[in-house]
């Protein structure tokens, strides 16, 4: 399929963070995932790492990423570039919404904690938005 409307897509919603993936294996692809996240206000992602290489354009909001030991600031506009397996965790620092579209070089992609335990993905388990059971 070229063309879906992101709309009859499912969103994921979990404490502090909505996701919809735009497009991974449910729709073809094997080395390319490309997800739309929301983090709300003062939330975050967990640490976390990826096997991949990953790029986050920041679409609405400012936010900061722990990277490296250090800190990276971000806002509406931007292109975050995250190298693979590097530990890091976005945060936002804004009052309103951040809003990110992330393209990732694996599907389906794995996370995992900073101790090397999988973090589940809750929108790659079969049934949620395309049978990816064994992600």
């Amino acid at each position: 399929m070229a063309v879906q409307s992101n709309s009859d897509l499912v969103q994921a919603v979990l404490p502090g963070l909505a996701h919809r993936t735009l497009a991974g294996p449910e729709h073809g692809l094997k080395d390319l995932e490309l997800w739309s996240q929301a983090i709300d206000p003062h939330g975050a992602t967990p640490p976390h790492r990826h096997d991949c290489e990953e790029v986050v354009v920041v679409v609405e909001g400012e936010g900061m990423m722990a990277i490296g030991g250090g800190e990276e600031r971000f806002r509406a506009g931007d292109t975050v570039i995250i190298p693979r397996n590097e530990l890091h965790q976005i945060f936002n620092t804004g009052e309103a919404p951040l809003r990110l579209l992330a393209a990732f070089g694996m599907a389906p992609v794995r996370a995992v904690f900073p101790d090397g335990s999988p973090i589940e993905l809750p929108w790659q388990r079969a049934g949620f938005g395309g049978d990816r059971a064994g992600a």
